[in-house]
């Protein structure tokens, strides 16, 4: 039987409003344009989405970054998915360059919620078949959603920069505590197999972001410091890593993170905490009121947009970490 009609793929890109600059640089580098849709919410905050086109047979990529208000933004990305569903979408991506919850993994204590699992049961539950994001708070996170996850990491395009501004004679990897000391080892490797250090630190439960950073152990004397962490919330405590490396005698102390959260004061302590610049990426918006001196903004965009071609070709998405994963 010869079937006349065009069976061909077709991909099809949405963005949510928390960050359209980052879906348009995504489309650019894939050479498709962002689906027009109409978005907006009522007068006591609920949201309407409607694509302008149809979406039928379709394979169906949402793009959402969750910065402030991360609530409204993760309800607008469920009612995109659920949108796309009911509109015969043949599969659903869901881009969340920036997971949310990402911190709520695990329970500290009892009577607490996973919400990191809770995020990827909406997500699966509105009708999403898979997740691509970026630089995990964890990477048990991948196991909470009931499909695949492409876990993407920053780390090549952050590393290369430090390669191409410092180079790697000098260099100690720094993590921010013993937990994150396995990253640092990756950074390490891709640096040409730098030193490694970290800072041993105390955190109170009770108390939210806030750490109380000790001392370092590893030798950072002279050295110039990469200071690695995957999201910079109120800058608090890469703040007092980068003033426990200076008495350590550190030279000059880098910050490369893959998510800038930025919430409020973190500009004013980014830039008066004696790190030489900060490196991140635009997983999130990093508008002007968050924007400061020395701060360095990378584009995930071509990341994303290679995942995402990876993904709708059915190819190897492990093929573009580079040996970082």
């Amino acid at each position: 039987m010869t079937w006349t009609a065009d069976n061909r793929k077709n991909l099809m890109l949405f963005s949510g409003r928390a960050h359209p600059e980052l879906a348009e640089a995504v489309a650019t580098n894939l050479g498709v344009k962002v689906t027009p849709q109409t978005a907006r919410n009522f007068a006591n905050g609920e949201i309407f989405v409607r694509f302008e086109e149809s979406v039928r047979g379709s394979d169906a990529f949402v793009i959402q970054s969750c910065p402030a208000p991360l609530n409204e933004w993760v309800m607008e990305a469920l009612i995109m998915i659920d949108a796309l569903k009911r509109g015969s979408a043949k599969r659903i991506s869901v881009v969340l360059p920036f997971y949310p919850y990402a911190r709520q993994d695990k329970k500290h204590r009892g009577r607490e919620p996973i919400s990191a699992r809770l995020i990827a049961d909406l997500m699966k539950t509105a009708g999403a078949d898979r997740i691509i994001t970026v630089d995990l708070h964890t990477d048990q996170i991948q196991g909470f959603f009931d499909g695949p996850v492409d876990h993407m990491h920053a780390q090549g395009q952050l590393a290369e920069y430090v390669r191409e501004q410092y180079g790697t004679d000098n260099i100690c990897v720094v993590s921010p505590d013993s937990g994150r000391v396995r990253v640092a080892e990756k950074w390490a490797d891709s640096l040409n197999g730098a030193p490694l250090a970290f800072i041993h630190k105390t955190r109170d439960p009770l108390v939210p972001n806030q750490v109380k950073s000790n001392r370092v152990v590893g030798d950072v004397e002279g050295r110039t410091c990469v200071l690695i962490d995957d999201m910079i919330d109120t800058g608090g405590t890469i703040a007092g890593a980068v003033k426990v490396l200076k008495d350590a005698g550190a030279g000059d102390v880098i910050i490369a993170t893959t998510h800038g959260v930025f919430s409020d004061p973190a500009a004013e302590r980014l830039a008066n905490c004696g790190a030489k610049e900060v490196i991140a990426t635009d997983t999130l918006p990093i508008g002007p009121e968050k924007q400061f001196a020395n701060l360095t903004v990378l584009s995930i965009a071509p990341l994303l947009a290679q995942t995402i071609r990876e993904v709708f070709e059915n190819g190897s998405v492990t093929s573009l970490f580079n040996g970082s994963a």
